[in-house]
């Protein structure tokens, strides 16, 4: 495994849609060793592909219970809304309040090719949005409320 560098707001590759990951092969799994090793050496909750320069549908997620390896993660449900503060690894020193829902669940593929389903609430559930906006080229600040500045 290999700390990975994290990449910054301004980087144009975070801006850029994520292709699928069509193969799991051992360049796939270091990629994803690398990234968790990367999240938890940044104290992060959760790290997209494109935040390392990589432009694949991987996320990982740890919000206190154990890392959560994804493979081309689909939100396929949704419930209720609630607004919290969110900050994010690639734009380190800021956070804003941003509306996402209370309940998502998740389909991916492991890291063995297996299709799983996860259900989350609260910070999981906003860790899934989160996530999965980075592979869409979404940063959280498109999506908040009274953004920095703004009144």
């Amino acid at each position: 495994m290999a700390l990975r560098n994290i990449r910054k707001y301004g980087d144009e590759i975070l801006r850029k849609k994520s292709r699928k990951v069509d193969n799991i092969d051992d360049r796939i799994i270091t990629i994803i060793n690398d990234m968790e090793e990367t999240l938890y050496s940044a104290n992060g909750v959760g790290l997209a592909a494109p935040q390392i320069g990589i432009l694949k549908r991987i996320v990982v997620i740890d919000v206190g219970d154990g890392i959560i390896k994804l493979i081309n993660p689909e939100i396929i449900e949704t419930e209720g809304s609630y607004v919290d503060v969110e900050g994010c690894l690639s734009i380190p020193g800021r956070q804003e309040k941003v509306e996402r829902p209370y309940r998502v669940k998740v389909k991916a593929l492991n890291e063995k090719g297996e299709e799983v389903t996860i259900e989350g609430k609260e910070l999981l559930a906003r860790a899934f949005c989160h996530e999965i906006d980075h592979l869409n080229g979404v940063l959280y600040i498109d999506k908040a409320i009274n953004p920095e500045g703004e009144e």
